[in-house]
């Protein structure tokens, strides 16, 4: 089940909550904290319920439930130790369309109370939609550690100046470099020691600056194989401040989910019999958007230096004086070897790598063959799927051996990773067989044999002598 993230303003709005105990109590306690008018529906009250109805804060009904209770609620919160009665509740709540929450089930509630992380008015709710609570907990208290105290007075304090700052900037671009100028300058630092008339002073002084012409720029970005975990820290930063989100066809969905939600993102796929974009199209769309002063990302799979004509983009940034900077990305060699268990060194078979491209017949016609043939080194193969009989047929005729073990990773570090082996002599057979398609990393060389008893992750590879024996991790600390 998929929950729908909703945050709701119970101020002076009237909240049932069925169930005087400890849970209710929590229940209720944290209704009131939200403004909410609470009613705690139970024979008996825990002593703090009991102090609050004496109090005013909340309205007692004694007894045992009615459906009366539910007239003029907005929500419900069953928290009795009673099944039947839970269901009851759920089914008459429901009726009304009123949200109900039922404590310890999922299938009965119509929405659920998160893990919550408190930096009023910054709230972060955590929820694993009923399946595993004690995840969520978890999480939120690995979350707690992240996140910084101020954060919630730097958020009272930029609350204060909303409108001011969207009148002085109706430009949501300008309004946007504002606020990373806030983040990354001196504000949060002030507010850490206290001195919050300094810290509204440095951001009135930001506010005024910020009407100065923005100067876009681009940052060429390696998105890496796929998996989202591989992105760097650095890769994340880029993806959250862009503006604008220039993605190649390859980067997974998983990685672009990682961007802040309103960057325009524009797919410039190239792909052979099927180019959506030229690479001069490329130039102008960065030109274009850097020129507005936008903050542009070029997303590329893999690493923006390995065949990813990084070095085309930068020489034209330079000759038209846009600032830009290059953040890495696991090249596929590098990721998609890893997740199949192929060192690509061994101090046992290979001495050396060679990253080649088989991209089209005139690249693979320029490539040395006799060098590319020779033993006790690996070879990685990018985008050589379509070349495979001719890959075959040349390093067989320069001398490598036919019975040189190669691994096919195709889709690399997904969930769909797919590792097909064999020899060379029947590289085009087994590829045909299993029927390989893009993208696909060809990995050839003895170290290629390592991945049918190395292999981890996802499936056991195709042709493997060995099953699958993936690692277990040990549990993090928290």
């Amino acid at each position: 089940m998929k929950l729908y993230p909703l945050f709701a303003d119970m101020s002076g709005r009237e909240a049932l909550v069925v169930g005087g105990g400890v849970v209710g109590e929590r229940k209720a306690a944290a209704l009131l904290e939200a403004g909410a008018r609470v009613t705690v529906g139970a024979a008996t009250l825990t002593p703090a319920l009991r102090e609050w109805a004496d109090q005013g804060r909340i309205r007692w009904l004694p007894g045992s439930f009615e459906e009366a209770w539910l007239d003029g609620a907005w929500l419900v919160i069953a928290a009795t130790d009673d099944p039947d009665l839970h269901r009851r509740i759920a089914g008459l709540a429901q009726a009304r369309r009123l949200f109900v929450n039922v404590v310890d089930d999922a299938d009965l509630s119509s929405f659920h109370v998160p893990a919550v992380i408190d930096r009023a008015p910054v709230t972060v709710a955590i929820s694993s939609g009923g399946h595993a609570p004690m995840l969520a907990r978890l999480l939120r208290e690995r979350l707690e550690l992240l996140i910084d105290p101020v954060t919630g007075p730097l958020a009272s304090l930029l609350g204060s100046m909303r409108s001011r700052i969207r009148a002085q900037l109706p430009d949501l671009a300008a309004r946007r470099r504002f606020y990373g100028r806030v983040l990354a300058g001196p504000v949060q630092g002030l507010l850490r020691r206290g001195q919050l008339a300094l810290a509204e002073a440095a951001t009135e002084r930001l506010l005024e600056s910020a009407h100065a012409k923005a100067t876009g720029s681009v940052v060429l970005l390696g998105a890496g194989p796929g998996d989202p975990g591989l992105l760097t820290l650095r890769g994340l930063r880029a993806l959250n401040e862009a503006d604008v989100i220039l993605h190649d066809r390859l980067v997974s969905p998983e990685v672009l989910a990682l961007a802040r939600r309103d960057a325009e993102r524009i797919e410039v796929a190239k792909q052979a019999g099927h180019h959506h974009a030229t690479q001069a199209q490329i130039h102008a769309l960065m030109r274009v958007h850097a020129a507005a002063g936008r903050n542009v990302v070029r997303l590329k799979g893999g690493d923006p230096f390995v065949f990813g004509r990084g070095g085309e983009e930068l020489e034209f940034l330079r000759q038209h004086d846009i600032p830009y900077e290059v953040v890495p990305g696991i090249t596929a060699a590098l990721a998609c070897a890893a997740y199949a268990g192929v060192p690509l060194t061994h101090r046992d078979h290979a001495q050396s790598v060679r990253l080649v491209t088989a991209h089209c017949q005139g690249s693979v016609d320029t490539l040395d063959w006799p060098a590319l043939a020779q033993e006790r080194q690996t070879l990685a193969v990018y985008m050589g799927t379509s070349e495979l009989p001719v890959l075959q047929e040349r390093l067989l005729a320069h001398g490598r051996a036919a019975t040189t073990p190669f691994a096919i990773i195709e889709n690399g570090s997904r969930p769909e990773q797919r590792v097909v082996t064999g020899t060379l002599a029947d590289l085009v057979e087994r590829a045909g067989v299993h029927q390989v398609r893009s993208p696909a990393l060809l990995i050839i060389g003895e170290v290629a044999a390592l991945a049918t008893s190395l292999a981890w992750f996802g499936r056991p590879p195709l042709g493997a002598a060995h099953p699958l024996r993936p690692a277990v991790p040990e549990p993090l600390a928290v």
